[in-house]
């Protein structure tokens, strides 16, 4: 089955409960009905499309979840970007991997939580200000949004880890790596 028309398939309450019955122990489709809250012709809807995609099969007549069937259609997904090798610019490699994580592009996709990876992060960002040149706020707004729409906390982060000071409206690094 298609990963776009399995997903269509999935975007009913219904057919997504029947599979989420099906997935939590095989049994029949009466069971499955109860399990899913839902109408024996229901369920039996469901698996016929799913029975027929090969995602299920039935067996002395349970229902159970094809699970390498539903591994192939999850590796014909696309894949995500990948950082950019601009994004390790000045970073070892272990720094680069934690990097990858949290990119794609250029674009910063997620701020970690973990303190150590969200200090890695903000550390390849810093190296975006040149040392002893002072910027106007809106530019490091401009800077920082090119990696994330979301400037601000990345700049009160960045001050906040003591990699940027601010004083008067302006802002320069105060630390990180020099490259």
């Amino acid at each position: 089955m298609d990963p776009i028309d399995l997903l269509r398939l999935l975007l009913d309450p219904t057919r997504l409960a029947v599979v989420g019955a099906v997935a939590a122990e095989p049994a029949d489709a009466s069971a499955l009905a109860a399990r899913a809250g839902c109408r024996e012709d229901q369920v039996l809807r469901t698996l016929g499309v799913l029975v027929q995609a090969g995602l299920v099969r039935s067996e002395d007549g349970r229902y159970h979840l094809d699970v390498a069937a539903w591994r192939e259609v999850a590796q014909e997904l696309p894949q995500a970007t990948p950082a950019s090798r601009r994004v390790a610019f000045g970073m070892t490699d272990d720094e680069a991997q934690v990097l990858a994580r949290f990119f794609r592009g250029d674009r910063l996709v997620e701020l970690p939580a973990q303190r150590g990876k969200r200090r890695i992060v903000l550390e390849r960002l810093a190296l975006e200000l040149e040392p002893g040149v002072r910027y106007a706020e809106a530019e490091v707004n401009d800077l920082l949004r090119r990696f994330h729409d979301d400037h601000a906390t990345l700049r009160r982060l960045l001050v906040d880890e003591g990699l940027v000071d601010r004083a008067a409206g302006e802002y320069w690094r105060s630390g990180g790596r020099v490259v």
